[in-house]
């Protein structure tokens, strides 16, 4: 917690001499009241009932006068909200690698399942887009908050020949800077999530697209889906070997300021992407919470209040 205007603090120094002089006031109350000889007298004057109760009164108000001390200087919290006009862009990777059957029953079918459980958690006020790319690269669906044809984009991707990661970088980040009017002079918060299982093999290069993007400040997250194990049955039988490759991917979250994950099952895949979306999901904003120091203040004020007048009918 924070304070903008600490300098309020300082009247807690005459709230603190307050406390003093009550202390010192009392305890010269009892001094004085021992004097009297007629216990009669003595009864009314310093009566020994209600005994800390007529204490709490004033202990109370003065927890009223620190509490809107403290909301005068203005305190602050930081807390999470959902980030306005944020983006978030899937890169999807259709490759003909992703039909290997060593994740069940296929990389693509389970990197589908993957993609939908993490655009339905998203924020419903995000804007979410689809580039699917393989040897060629294609914004399926811009930016959109409307998941039903984010969902059907997906259910529906098939798969290709090659691997231009590159090229669905930037691809992912035209769409970005197209979201709306100000987006170019204006960027919206950003992020590219990548999933691929393979080499860049088609395109402009990772490097040169890593560059790009992290000149414009968009991180690239990365996953690098699939086991050292695939394989893709060809034509007449005959089997490809297709491990999965990750430096690339690595290097390029690296440059962009992005994270990168590995997951080689479908189980794997849903909790890595339930990890980013938890982390581009928010941002943190520092806010304002003296109301609720003032609102304590009037409350305290009024148990104050009600207390002094149920047992001692007056006031403070």
């Amino acid at each position: 917690m924070g304070l903008r205007s600490p300098g309020w603090l300082l009247l807690l120094i005459p709230l603190a001499v307050l406390v003093a002089a009550y202390v010192l006031t009392q305890r010269g109350r009892g001094r004085y009241a021992v004097r009297f000889t007629n216990l009669d007298l003595l009864d009314k004057v310093a009566p020994s009932r209600p005994g800390w109760r007529r204490h709490l009164p004033a202990g109370v108000f003065c927890a009223t006068l620190g509490l809107l001390v403290v909301g005068f200087a203005r305190p602050t919290a930081d807390v999470q909200v959902p980030r306005e006009r944020a983006t978030i862009m899937v890169a999807f990777d259709v490759s003909g690698s992703m039909e290997a059957t060593d994740v069940e029953p296929t990389r693509m079918e389970a990197a589908k399942r993957a993609a939908l459980t993490f655009v339905d958690r998203l924020p419903e006020r995000f804007n979410v887009g689809l580039v699917p790319f393989s040897g060629t690269t294609t914004v399926a669906v811009p930016p959109t908050t409307d998941r039903e044809v984010l969902r059907r984009a997906i259910e529906t991707l098939t798969p290709g020949q090659a691997t231009a990661i590159g090229d669905a970088v930037i691809a992912s980040r035209d769409a970005i800077r197209r979201l709306d009017r100000q987006a170019e002079t204006d960027p919206p918060p950003a992020h590219v999530v990548l999933l691929s299982d393979g080499a860049n093999t088609s395109g402009r290069s990772v490097e040169s697209a890593a560059e790009e993007i992290a000149a414009d400040r968009i991180p690239v997250s990365t996953i690098a889906y699939g086991t050292e194990d695939g394989i893709v049955e060809l034509p007449g039988g005959n089997v490809l070997r297709v491990p999965v490759d990750g430096p690339a991917l690595e290097d390029l979250s690296t440059r962009t300021g992005g994270d990168y994950h590995e997951a080689a099952s479908g189980a794997e895949l849903e909790a890595v992407y339930e990890d980013i979306g938890s982390s581009v999901g928010h941002r943190t904003e520092e806010r304002e919470i003296w109301q609720w120091f003032v609102a304590g203040g009037l409350v305290t004020a009024l148990i104050a209040a009600a207390m002094s007048l149920l047992w001692f009918s007056r006031l403070p």
